[in-house]
């Protein structure tokens, strides 16, 4: 471990975590098209070095999502839209950058833990994911689907808006892999070339909260005189590390939460935050507040989401399955240098199973400290007048769209389409956190229904696969009762 700290090595994390926060706090430049860009790279730096810079990018794309979420309320990865629940609200109250330290400090504690889980009980925890067959992982994602109500000031029009959000996603080829006969659905003759491939979800999800808020406050008007939304950074948004008391259990449940999910492979960091963020709102004192500017609601989607990042690493590390499209990325890294990564990849390289801890130990204090100390800067974009900031906002929302796959205007299409239906949702009562749920869970949750009915032939495999079907049920059971009893509540109030 001594030869590791040289400056070569701590250079490359640190200055891959500062470009993966860039990435992630520009809307639609990811962690994984940070390390996308920069796996070429790795070739003529060496396996340790080359896997430094690709976990720092990680690391800190994953993390920088959270600064356009809290301040824009735009989420800047997929991992982040439940932070926008929250910490846009707290940010149109003048505290910005309260919410921003608030989520450092999660994201740095997600990180933390899941590492620790990830170094201690990575070969254990591989061989329980495995156990999680198609049956399994539809039911944990039925599971995140039924947080579609709870998330909703009404209980009906939010599963209307996530059963919609589904039919959406549906749109395009039925994909022969994942169980389908390759024929188009729900696309008229005249849009076929378009939409092959359906709605690519980052125009999605800039659209809708972008867009749509740019939209929302030009029908506003821009008061004179002030800044953004009016807010200010000051007294307000002071912040101070009493505002996680009472919250440990919900920093450890959240990042454990991230971390399973992170280990289930394909799942994703939408689930682990959108998850993790249900479960904090209900096991809360006051559920009502979540959506409003509650700090716990920050706490959990932002220690969930960086939660991800070590459990994410177990089934690739100990099975050679990527956890997400990130990781997945990773295993060209291996495959540059000629290493093999599966059951005895940590047996067989233990240096470079010390130099990824390290790296991700020191990309996790890395993120920490440069958003912690930049977070003031970060902060001021909200007192630059509305009149400047929202075309800029503008340009990188369409730059964001356009790049994400490498230069397709449709996608610049689909950020206007959804931006419109975004701004015209709030004023039909259509509720955008359970739309946009449905529209990223509910393709994968197909898939493994499919794939379940095709592997084991009969519908009542869902309910007597194994034990774990059966716990998955019963949490299936208690978060619609729950949502149901907070509906009820809701009325009441």
């Amino acid at each position: 471990m001594i030869e590791l700290i040289n400056p070569v090595f701590l250079s490359l994390v640190v200055g891959g975590t500062c470009v993966g926060i860039i990435f992630g706090a520009i809307p639609g430049m990811t962690a994984t098209m940070a390390v996308a860009i920069c796996l070429p790279i790795t070739y003529s730096l060496g396996l340790e070095n080359g896997l430094a810079l690709l976990l720092g990018l990680y690391v800190g794309g994953i993390s920088g999502g959270l600064v356009p979420a809290i301040l824009l309320g735009i989420p800047g990865t997929p991992s982040s839209i439940t932070t926008t629940f929250d910490g846009y609200p707290m940010s149109l109250k003048g505290e910005g950058e309260k919410a921003l330290r608030i989520g450092i400090c999660s994201s740095l504690v997600g990180g933390l833990i899941s590492l620790l889980i990830l170094y201690l009980f990575a070969p254990t925890l591989a061989d329980f994911a495995i156990k999680f067959s198609y049956v399994e992982k539809f039911l944990i994602i039925f599971f995140a689907l039924t947080v579609m109500a709870a998330l909703s000031s009404d209980m009906l029009i939010g599963i209307f808006s996530g059963v919609l959000g589904i039919f959406v996603a549906l749109i395009g080829t039925y994909d022969i892999s994942k169980g389908g006969n390759g024929e188009l659905r729900l696309v008229p003759e005249s849009a076929e070339y378009w939409l092959d491939s359906g709605f690519s979800l980052l125009p999605v999800l800039i659209g809708l909260f972008g867009l749509a808020a740019i939209l929302e406050q030009a029908e506003i008007g821009v008061p004179e005189g002030h800044g953004s939304s009016g807010i200010t950074v000051g007294a307000k948004s002071r912040f101070s590390f009493s505002v996680f008391k009472g919250q440990i259990i919900n920093l450890v449940r959240s990042s454990g939460i991230g971390t399973f999910i992170g280990i289930l492979p394909g799942v994703g960091g939408s689930a682990a935050s959108i998850l993790a963020y249900s479960n904090a709102k209900t096991f809360s004192k006051h559920p009502e507040r979540f959506g409003k500017g509650e700090p716990a609601g920050i706490i959990a989607s932002e220690s969930g989401n960086n939660g991800l990042t070590g459990g994410a690493l177990v089934p690739l590390l100990s099975l050679g399955i990527p956890g997400d499209s990130t990781t997945a990325l990773l295993i060209g890294a291996f495959t540059l240098q000629g290493v093999q990564v599966g059951p005895l990849f940590i047996g067989n390289n233990p240096d470079t199973w010390n130099a990824m801890i390290f790296a991700m130990l020191i990309a996790n204090l890395a993120m920490f400290v440069i958003m912690y100390v930049a977070i003031r800067y970060f902060a001021m974009v909200v007192t630059i007048p509305k009149h400047i900031l929202f075309p800029v906002i503008l340009m990188m929302c369409v730059i964001g769209a356009y790049t994400i796959n490498y230069g397709i205007m449709f996608d610049v299409w689909t950020l206007l389409i959804f931006g419109i239906f975004g701004w015209l949702a709030t004023k039909i009562r259509l509720e955008v956190a359970p739309f946009i749920i449905g529209f990223i869970l509910g393709p994968s949750a197909e898939v493994y229904f499919v794939k379940s009915l095709e592997s084991f032939g009969d519908v009542t495999i869902f309910f007597t696969k194994s034990w774990i079907a059966m716990l998955l049920w019963g949490l299936i059971i208690a978060s619609i009762a729950g949502s149901v009893i907070m509906s009820k509540r809701n009325k009441n109030v």
